[in-house]
């Protein structure tokens, strides 16, 4: 496994980040020891990263998988607090559920702007100071919008930035893969410490994936790559494709041929622009919701591209 150190931060991590969203109650729902067991199985392989947020709920996946080794895994949350005591009782909580008396790199998530920077500034003021007690080694943000990514740059507390990025663009909320590469240059330049997320357009882009991912593993501005990982076999395969191992063809084909299903998300508005771009009449709405008929669906990944609220994913 390789690893990089995220800008001017000096923490050192692998290149592929286990994106904790999938094993957790949003996603696959496994079990505490089934999930902890994924990341350990991640974690004996080389990767040093997890990437998780308050949302996610899976805290307590990462206490159990870090037993034993809390100093070595670099850790990064994130939350939505906007207020002092918002922060602090998000910073506390995700204190108290990995088992430690600080954490790695903590963030606002999903920034949009600086609007949107500035209207949480109380929030940030916290963690601020928190980095000086000790309680951070990092700040961030992670966010969907180029806009966001432009305002983090020149914010000099602002250290960590994770921002969405893949080869077609799928999720990037104000613009296209050139406006937010633009953005990332100009950070990069800057000093922060960048990782993607999204590699894999939520899934949309697994017909595509190997190219999707040699796309991001050659932008020299990512130090990492979170990707969301729900079995020993995707694990296996990921560390070997990272590390450019030989990746055995079984193991190939258990990946490529492990049951998908397609996930809309609770923050589905209901716009009904993944209904009109379904071809095969899978989406339909019901209230205020997008549903799937499962036996209709291709699991083609056309519907997430047009999504504005990257709302649908192949998981």
């Amino acid at each position: 496994m390789e690893y990089r150190v995220l800008g001017d931060t000096g923490i050192k991590v692998s290149r592929l980040c286990f994106g904790a969203l999938t094993i957790g109650p949003l996603q696959a729902n496994l079990t505490i020891a089934e999930g902890a067991a994924v990341i350990s199985r991640a974690l004996d392989q080389g990767v040093n990263f997890i990437d998780t947020a308050e949302l996610y709920r899976t805290y307590p996946y990462i206490q159990r998988a870090i037993q034993g080794r809390r100093q070595d895994v670099v850790i990064c949350s994130k939350c939505y607090a906007y207020t002092r005591e918002g922060m602090q009782e998000s910073l506390e909580a995700a204190l108290r559920g990995i088992q430690r008396d600080y954490i790695d790199i903590f963030m606002l998530h999903e920034q949009e702007s600086l609007l949107t920077l500035k209207g949480h500034w109380e929030a940030l003021e916290y963690l601020f100071e928190a980095k000086k007690k000790g309680q951070v080694r990092a700040v961030g943000i992670s966010t969907h919008h180029v806009a966001a990514v432009q305002a983090a740059a020149e914010i000099p507390e602002i250290e960590v930035i994770h921002p969405i990025i893949n080869i077609a663009g799928i999720g990037i909320a104000d613009g296209g893969v050139e406006d937010m590469l633009a953005a990332i240059r100009r950070a990069h330049q800057a000093g922060k410490g960048i990782y993607g997320m999204k590699a894999l357009g939520g899934g949309n882009l697994l017909p595509r994936s190997q190219e999707a991912l040699d796309y991001v593993l050659g932008l020299p501005e990512l130090a990492s790559i979170a990707v969301g990982m729900q079995n020993f076999a995707e694990v296996d395969y990921n560390i070997r494709y990272f590390s450019k191992a030989y990746i055995p063809e079984e193991l190939s084909q258990r990946v490529a041929q492990q049951a998908r299903r397609l996930h809309i998300e609770e923050w589905c508005q209901g716009c009904g622009a993944c209904v009109d771009r379904c071809g095969a009449k899978a989406l339909f709405l019901a209230g205020e919701r997008v549903r799937v008929k499962t036996e209709l669906c291709r699991l083609c990944g056309y519907c997430g591209a047009v999504c504005p609220m990257f709302a649908i994913k192949v998981i």
